[in-house]
């Protein structure tokens, strides 16, 4: 059997604290327009939960690319399904995921995705430790225009690392 402790304390007060993040279901993406291929929302950012974990809702538009197959050394990544049909790839295969499908990325896991379909697919995904992707999302329309060198301290300094 197993025994699974809890995580070191961290709050010591004896009466708890107004401390909550509420982000109304209407809120408008951070990066992109949804149904023009990529749009992401800031759900928990590493900020606000204390570098634990940061969790994203993108959609994807129809046909929209992703990124290619990479990894990441220092997170982990897990995607949930909220709708639609997105094609994941494992590190063997691809799998077209649909509604509540979940695929969890361990540190070093090969992976990546897309939108094959003709219609928008929504999905979490959630990095732990929570990490600052946000920067990473925010330019990555903007990387196509950078140098070889300047690409590779991006990609390195977001812990994103391409395979052919």
């Amino acid at each position: 059997m197993v025994c699974v402790s809890y995580p070191k304390q961290v709050y010591f007060g004896d009466g708890g604290e107004i401390n909550a993040h509420f982000l109304p279901a209407d809120t408008a993406p951070n990066v992109g327009e949804p149904g023009d291929g990529m749009a992401i929302r800031y759900l928990a950012t590493a900020d606000v939960t204390r570098g634990e974990f940061g969790l994203y809702r993108v959609m994807l538009g129809a046909k929209a690319d992703g990124p290619k197959t990479h990894f990441h050394r220092t997170i982990s990544e897990s995607f949930f399904i909220l709708n639609g049909t997105v094609r994941l790839f494992n590190g063997e295969k691809w799998v077209d995921a649909r509604e509540g499908d979940f695929l969890h990325v361990p540190q070093g896991g090969l992976h990546a995705f897309r939108n094959d379909s003709d219609t928008l697919a929504e999905m979490l995904l959630l990095f732990t430790p929570g990490a600052p992707r946000e920067e990473f999302f925010e330019k990555m329309s903007e990387i196509g225009n950078a140098t070889d060198a300047e690409r590779a301290e991006f990609f390195d300094r977001h812990d994103q690392y391409f395979v052919d």
